[in-house]
């Protein structure tokens, strides 16, 4: 008997169906509330201790988010005259991006050169002087042998250079200021790509980083949501083999997604790259409810059921696993909350509730849908074979699947190892992507996308001036230059030496620091008075001048070489210089920590998950037995899927480190509908074989079924141009189709060796 709610609603249909209506207008009506944001901010907390040192920094030096163009002559020339017109104009144009506060090229580099007893200061390349052979071979001369340009702003084969815009937005709307700026610096380079189109033009930096984020989130949700719609009908009409089964399906996933994503407006959750992923996986997880129950009707259908009794029989079978599945599966979206990514917690959050409206809406309106549509019995004879033999062939070689599978979970396990964590942010984007083109070959030709600021503070004010102070900025800098990771140091004694040099007729003997305070503070005071407004040293000095900021250009490291530099260059300083502080912060450098914290917040989280989630199979299926043997589906799949990855791989990202948890949750789903059938079974009387062979021929062709959808789902976001989606994507659907054929071999291999009765006798399937 099913409940006698169940029966009430069957009862009064159109009571429920108007209750349901109103209910998806309400929830949906927040839908309006919602907006983006595709900054790279929105991956740390506020209290995330990289993020404010970082803030501190910007705070201390003026902000350095910034927009870097390439400009790559396709017969590598810059020293041309055209070529040289070129970045002139570039840089002028680029002053009126909205948000710039400073422009930075080879054409208004402030050169300094002695001219008598005075400092002149001008920029490379004049605007009024016509560039004769001489002039070109001059500015050249200049430009490759200058430390602050060679290897920063042009190659040192002169063959690629850049423009380097920095900007301070306002953070009132960033994802609309991002867009402002992008949009205004690629019309500067679709409009000078007409005049020179021999040129190539290459967009990077911070900005452009923030830009790809939203953009790629963007055409996620145009590309994989319509992809996932589509896959889905396609999969349960043929499965199903009913067009009505998918339509009812079909309305259980729309008013799902329509109410959890109006929540998400209502609650003042934004969308993001990570929570663009909730229709998606949502989509998935909203049909494995529905088949069950579909698949239940049917069944009973096919045995001569009436339609409302049929209706009645699945509510019965699949009431508790389906609301246990949804709880179980919420459970494991909420251990993102003790993920350090606040999206990841959103994506979570939003998760788990929209499991559970798909939960209340395939047990009150999907019944009710079902009993509308001219639903028919479905029999499918061949698959009715298919997997009899298949539960014939388990019970006969139950020995060899449990030592089979025991020795891949140990292989597995020892795979684990091959794993490191490991993030990128180059990498989160896929190498067609816009964005990650222009970040290669910016740092094959000419500077890398990854920076490190170090801030050394002398402790006192006006203590850039003191000659021992600037040593150990020089001896500092050097260091760096000589670490394999580092490409280039803008520092603020090469500019010191250049001055010295100036203030001595430019004799090359003079390149080398002031040996006196009083000959640097007069030398940065006069060169100060001389730079034109927006070139300052601001981003360089502090207001009262007692620290410096050196910026280190970085190959395209992984985080723990990041984090191993970083931790490199705190013990220079403390074993040569101890007297000063040295702090460390870059967007680059907030990556690299918060994997790593991530995976051990989430490593911590897993076990209290899954002891949670097994307290709650053993209330639901009454039997601290089957309970704990419900353990062994659970975990083994994660323990395979990581092994494998491992062995294919060996890279855990950011959105790898939550996939253990997140997964959990959802493979739960088999184990409990194969254990409710084996249970269900057992209290009438069948003996473990003849409970395994009731499970298999009950509940076999809806796993199969729900998996094939949600490896789907899953695998529909491995088409992401975000590499942390497809990447979560590929391994949670490796690990959803693991726990398939770990619930129909290995499972049934552990009931018939754990559960066994000897005692009980057999008797007939009543069912």
């Amino acid at each position: 008997m099913a409940p006698a709610w169940t029966d009430k609603f069957i009862r009064y249909p159109t009571i429920v169906l108007a209750f349901c209506l109103l209910l998806v207008m309400v929830l949906s009506a927040g839908l309006g509330k919602l907006y983006f944001r595709g900054d790279y901010r929105i991956f740390f907390s506020e209290d995330n201790p990289q993020l404010l040192a970082f803030e501190q920094m910007q705070y201390e030096f003026n902000k350095s988010d910034n927009m870097l163009i390439g400009i790559a002559p396709r017969d590598r020339k810059i020293f041309t005259p055209e070529r040289l017109e070129l970045i002139r104009r570039y840089t002028e144009a680029a002053w009126q991006t909205p948000y710039s506060t400073r422009v930075d090229s080879i054409t208004n580099y402030q050169h300094t050169e002695a001219v008598a007893d005075d400092l002149l200061v001008a920029d490379l390349v004049p605007a009024e002087q016509p560039l004769t052979a001489v002039e070109i071979a001059r500015i050249q001369a200049v430009a490759l042998n200058e430390p602050l340009l060679r290897n920063r702003l042009i190659a040192a084969d002169g063959a690629v250079a850049a423009i380097n815009i920095t900007l301070q937005l306002p953070e009132q709307n960033q994802h609309q200021e991002v867009l402002d700026v992008w949009q205004a610096v690629t019309a500067i380079s679709a409009q000078l790509q007409q005049e020179f189109p021999d040129v190539d033009f290459y967009h990077t930096g911070i900005i452009a980083m923030n830009y790809a984020f939203a953009s790629e989130a963007e055409q996620d949700v145009k590309k994989l949501v319509p992809l996932m719609f589509l896959a889905i009908l396609l999969v349960l009409g043929w499965l199903l083999r009913s067009v009505w089964a998918s339509l009812a399906t079909f309305v259980v996933i729309i008013t799902s997604l329509l109410s959890t994503l109006g929540i998400a407006g209502w609650l003042g959750i934004f969308m993001s790259t990570a929570t663009v992923n909730v229709p998606t996986i949502l989509m998935t997880l909203a049909v494995a409810d529905s088949v069950h129950i579909i698949a239940s009707m049917q069944f009973a259908l096919a045995k001569g059921y009436q339609k409302s009794a049929a209706v009645s029989y699945s509510l019965q079978r699949n009431l508790m696993p389906v609301l246990i599945t949804s709880v179980t599966t919420a459970i494991g979206f909420l251990t993102l909350n003790f993920s350090e990514v606040p999206i990841l917690r959103d994506l979570g959050n939003l998760t788990a509730i929209g499991v559970m409206l798909a939960c209340l809406y395939s047990l009150v309106l999907l019944p009710i849908l079902l009993l509308w549509l001219p639903m028919r019995p479905v029999t499918d004879a061949r698959q009715h074979t298919v997997i009899q033999h298949l539960a014939t062939w388990v019970i006969g070689r139950q020995q060899l699947l449990r030592w089979s599978f025991s020795g891949l979970v140990l292989l597995c396990l020892g795979l684990l190892t091959l794993n490191q964590i490991n993030d990128e942010p180059n990498e989160y984007f896929a190498p067609a992507t816009e964005f990650r083109q222009a970040n290669d070959f910016m740092e094959q030709h000419l500077s890398g996308f990854t920076l490190i600021d170090f801030a050394l503070d002398s402790g006192q004010p006006s203590g850039v001036n003191e000659p021992q102070f600037l040593s150990a900025v020089a001896a500092f800098s050097n260091w760096l230059l000589q670490q394999p990771e580092v490409m280039h140091v803008n520092t603020l004694t090469d500019i010191m030496k250049r001055l010295n040099k100036n203030m001595h007729q430019d004799d090359p003997a003079f390149y080398r620091l002031p040996e006196s305070r009083e000959e640097a503070a007069q030398y940065l005071l006069m060169y100060e008075m001389s730079l034109p407004f927006g070139l300052d040293l601001n981003h360089q000095l502090n207001i009262d001048k007692s620290a410096t900021k050196l910026t280190a250009t970085l190959y395209n490291l992984g985080s723990k070489e990041l984090t191993n530099l970083e931790s490199r260059a705190y013990q220079f300083i403390e074993q040569h210089y101890p007297q000063y502080q040295l702090a460390a912060a870059s967007a680059g450098l907030m990556f690299a920590h918060i994997g790593e914290r991530n995976m051990a917040s989430m490593l911590k989280t897993l076990p209290l998950a899954l002891i949670l989630i097994s307290v709650i199979l053993i209330f639901s299926l009454g039997s601290l037995k089957l309970g704990l043997i419900s353990l062994i589906p659970n975990l083994v799949p994660a323990i395979v899927g990581f092994g494998v990855w491992g062995l294919m791989i060996g890279e855990i990202n950011l959105a790898l480190s939550v996939v253990a948890g997140m997964s959990l949750g959802i493979i739960v789903d088999d184990t409990v509908h194969f254990l409710a059938k084996y249970k269900h079974a057992r209290s009438e009387g069948l003996a473990t074989e003849r409970a395994v062979s009731y499970a298999f021929h009950s509940v076999g062709r809806a796993l199969c079924i729900t998996t094939l959808v949600l490896v789907c789902g899953f695998g529909v976001l491995i088409f992401s141009g975000f590499r942390l989606n497809s990447d979560m994507g590929l391994l949670t659907a490796m690990i959803i189709l693991i726990a398939l054929i770990v619930d129909l071999l290995f499972l049934p291999a552990c009931l018939l060796h754990l559960d066994k009765d000897k005692d009980k006798s057999h008797v007939e399937e009543t069912a």
